[in-house]
């Protein structure tokens, strides 16, 4: 879990660098097997949210960790970046809303401060 915490705080300040929008963190190891966290975050366009996955990926990959799948990166509404202890959501506005997935998995634990890691 300690790998996975690095990656969250590395992620997070890579979709912070690049303007990543109301970035949440959510902790999903007590109710799923998927993975320890979620990290969902928006962009204005295709071009910043795809940006923002690509600077996921550079940030992530100079620490070492390699990203097992991107899917959607073409269209760049919702690019998905399999960690997987740590699954990144970077969406466009109006897809991150249609999805919602912050109320589906509401069972998780949303982390407000990267400090309680």
């Amino acid at each position: 879990m300690n790998d996975s915490k690095e990656m969250v705080r590395l992620a997070v300040s890579a979709l912070e660098d690049k303007k990543g929008e109301d970035i949440k963190v959510i902790d999903i190891h007590d109710v799923s097997v998927l993975a320890d966290y979620f990290i969902i975050a928006d962009g204005s366009n295709a071009s910043q949210v795809q940006a923002m996955a690509d600077n996921v990926e550079e940030v992530l990959g100079k620490a070492g960790y390699i990203c097992r799948q991107i899917e959607g990166y073409q269209n760049a509404g919702w690019i998905l970046m399999d960690y997987g202890d740590v699954i990144i959501h970077a969406f466009s506005r109006d897809d991150r809303l249609f999805y919602d997935l912050e109320r589906i998995w509401r069972d998780g634990k949303t982390i407000v401060d990267l400090s309680e890691l």
